[in-house]
C-alpha cells in the first residue's frame, strides 16, 4: 500500500514538472513582431498622427508654426474650389468606375466562348494594365493634340471635326477617363472571367431546353451569378480611382484652369505648390475620412447583396 502511494507521488510530481517545463521554456515571440510594429509605427502610425497635428496648426513654409484649432477645417467648409475639386472627384470615380465595368464583363463575355487564338488575344488585351501611369499620360497626351494627336485623325475619317479633349473645360474630365477606361479594363474583365469560370453549366442547358434566348440566359443566369465577382470590380475600382493622381497630373496638372481638378490634385497644390502644409494636412484628413466611407459603403453593400448561394452574407 504504501509503495504503491509512493508510486503516485512520483508520478504526480513526474506529470506537474512536466507540465510546467514547456511554460517555462515556452518560445517569446515578440522580438520577431516588435521589429514589425516599429516598422508599423514609423510607416503609417507616425505620419498619421503628425499628420492630424499639422491639420490644427497653421503653418506655411518659411513662417513660424501657429496653433489654428479648427479654422483650418473651417476653412474648407466655405473653400469653393475644394467643393468643385470634390464634385470633380465624384464625377471621375463615378465614370471610371461604370465604363470598365460595362466594357470589363463584355470583354470577359467574349473571352469566355470558345474561338481560336483567344489565348493570344487575351494577353494582348490585359497589356494596358502593365504600363506604368505616367508612361501612359505621355502617350495619351500626344494622342489628344488638337493638331497632331492621331485621334483627331482617325475622326476625320468617319467625318467627325476635331475634338480639343483634355484642352477643353468641358471635356477634360471624360477625356482622363477614356484613358482610365482603358487602362484597367482588362483588370474587371479578369475578375469577371474568374467568376464565369466557376459559373455551372447545368442550369445553362436547362434554360435551352426551356427555349430561353441568350439575353435571358444572361439577365436570369449569369449576371446573379457573377454579381459577387462585379461587386469585388466596383470595390477595387471605386478605391483605385478616387485616390487617382498620376495620370491626372501628369496629363493636366489639373487644368486647364480648374476643370480636371480632384481633390488630390488641390491637395498637392495646396501642400507643395503654395507651401499650406497646415491647411493641406486638414484636407488629406477629410479625404482620409471620404475614402474610409466609401470602403464601408462599399462593404456594406457586399455584405447584403444577394450571393450566388442565394444568401446575403
Amino acid at each position: 500500500m504504501m509503495a504503491a502511494s509512493i508510486e503516485t507521488a512520483a508520478a504526480t510530481k513526474a506529470a506537474s514538472k512536466g507540465r510546467s517545463k514547456p511554460d517555462r521554456f515556452a518560445p517569446n515571440y515578440w522580438p520577431f513582431v516588435i521589429p514589425a510594429l516599429i516598422v508599423i509605427a514609423a510607416v503609417i502610425v507616425f505620419p498619421w498622427v503628425f499628420t492630424l497635428w499639422m491639420s490644427v496648426n497653421s503653418w506655411t513654409l518659411g513662417q513660424s508654426q501657429v496653433f489654428a484649432g479648427l479654422d483650418n477645417y473651417a476653412r474648407l467648409a466655405v473653400d469653393m474650389r475644394f467643393w468643385e475639386s470634390l464634385w470633380h472627384t465624384v464625377l471621375y470615380t463615378t465614370l471610371s468606375v461604370a465604363a470598365p465595368l460595362f466594357l470589363g464583363t463584355l470583354a470577359a463575355l467574349i473571352f469566355d466562348a470558345q474561338f481560336p487564338f483567344r489565348g493570344l488575344l487575351r494577353g494582348i488585351f490585359v497589356m494596358p494594365m502593365m504600363a506604368t501611369p505616367v508612361a501612359i499620360a505621355l502617350v495619351w497626351t500626344m494622342m489628344f493634340h488638337p493638331q497632331l494627336g492621331v485621334l483627331n485623325y482617325l475622326l476625320s475619317f468617319v467625318g467627325i471635326g476635331p475634338q480639343e479633349w483634355i484642352y477643353n473645360q468641358s471635356s477634360v474630365i471624360p477625356s482622363l477617363v477614356l484613358v482610365e477606361t482603358w487602362q484597367w479594363t482588362p483588370l474587371v474583365m479578369l475578375i469577371v472571367l474568374g467568376g464565369l469560370a466557376a459559373v455551372p453549366r447545368e442550369p445553362y442547358e436547362s434554360a435551352e431546353i426551356d427555349g430561353a434566348n441568350v439575353w435571358q440566359k444572361f439577365r436570369y443566369l449569369t449576371l446573379p451569378m457573377i454579381a459577387p465577382f462585379l461587386m469585388i470590380a466596383v470595390i477595387i475600382r471605386s478605391i483605385d480611382a478616387v485616390k487617382s493622381f498620376d495620370i491626372i497630373y501628369a496629363m493636366t496638372q489639373g487644368g486647364p484652369g480648374t476643370a480636371s481638378e480632384t481633390i488630390n490634385i488641390y491637395l498637392y497644390n495646396t501642400a507643395f505648390a503654395y507651401y499650406d502644409i497646415g491647411y493641406g494636412s486638414a484636407m488629406a484628413v477629410i479625404f482620409f475620412i471620404l475614402i474610409v466611407l466609401l470602403s464601408f459603403v462599399l462593404l456594406m453593400v457586399r455584405q447584403r447583396a444577394n450571393w450566388s448561394n442565394g444568401e446575403g452574407r
